[in-house]
């Protein structure tokens, strides 16, 4: 298991001023980072990925689609080739910052609905676009793990028999899953089932708590997950994301206005002890 913390702890874009922060993770034993590709340049990722480097971190990114305008399911030729566009930019800044997984819902924008489940066409046209990302992936050595949302931030991937299903028609090995577990806490109805479903396609754990705080002072039973996890092989990155208020990228859709906990040091120190004791336990 490679531990790692997803940074949108700290904010949408991370930069000089999180150094203090990075370096406290490291100091607390983690072995990773998953780094925010909200916006930015590939040089910035690639300076960003030179710092995390000489703290003995390793790179991972988590990336979204904006908003309906760059949306590469869309009918609209002119709003799918800016989708396009928009997925190149997320894997030049990949690239950059030597990512070695591609996760979060690079598939649909956040918040986005039409009313209805994704269509036909919407899930050829995101098979499509995925394909081409994993093999671009494949030639550069690093993985896609794509994330499965709750139904109130998307409509187009919600549940892991979705996720599986979406899997096999993009059809690459390079490509797969991201597992949440706040998310499979509210869409599934047995978490262990949902993990033994998916298999091998889980490329990334996002260990995340029922309130998106600190893991192990919630409702989810991680000590069942790890148990089902470690059975079914998987010994790759396993991810801590929680959330705090100040991230406004994100507010809108996540619906997080309050702290969800006391203080980073207390976020860093409490859930990497938690998860590694957790997992050694499982």
């Amino acid at each position: 298991m490679k531990l790692g913390i997803n940074l949108l702890c700290l904010g949408g874009h991370i930069d000089e001023s999180t150094l203090p922060h990075l370096e406290r993770i490291a100091e607390c034993g983690y072995d990773h980072v998953e780094v925010p590709v909200m916006h930015g340049t590939p040089d910035h990722f690639e300076w960003l990925g030179k710092r995390l480097a000489d703290l003995g971190l390793g790179r991972a990114q988590t990336s979204i689609i904006p908003d309906p305008d760059a949306n590469p399911l869309s009918a609209d030729p002119d709003n799918r080739k800016r989708g396009r566009a928009h997925l190149d930019w997320i894997q030049d800044c990949a690239e950059a910052l030597g990512s070695e997984t591609i996760g979060g819902p690079f598939h649909a924008p956040i918040g986005y609905f039409t009313g209805i489940g994704p269509t036909n066409d919407e899930i050829a046209r995101g098979a499509e676009a995925h394909h081409a990302m994993a093999e671009r992936a494949a030639r550069n050595g690093y993985r896609l793990a794509l994330e499965p949302l709750n139904r109130f931030e998307t409509y187009f991937l919600n549940t892991m028999e979705q996720a599986t299903t979406y899997a096999k028609a993009v059809d690459h090995p390079a490509f797969g899953i991201m597992y949440d577990t706040f998310h499979a806490n509210i869409e599934e109805q047995d978490q262990g089932a949902a993990i033994a479903a998916l298999g091998d396609k889980m490329h990334v754990l996002h260990i995340s708590e029922n309130d998106r705080g600190i893991p192990g002072r919630g409702q989810i039973d991680f000590a069942a997950v790890f148990a089902v996890v470690k059975q079914q092989g998987f010994d790759g990155p396993v991810v801590l994301e929680a959330f705090g208020a100040g991230v406004p990228e994100l507010a809108a859709a996540t619906r997080v206005w309050r702290p969800l906990f006391p203080d980073f040091d207390t976020l860093f120190t409490e859930s990497h002890d938690f998860i590694r004791n957790a997992w050694a336990a499982a």
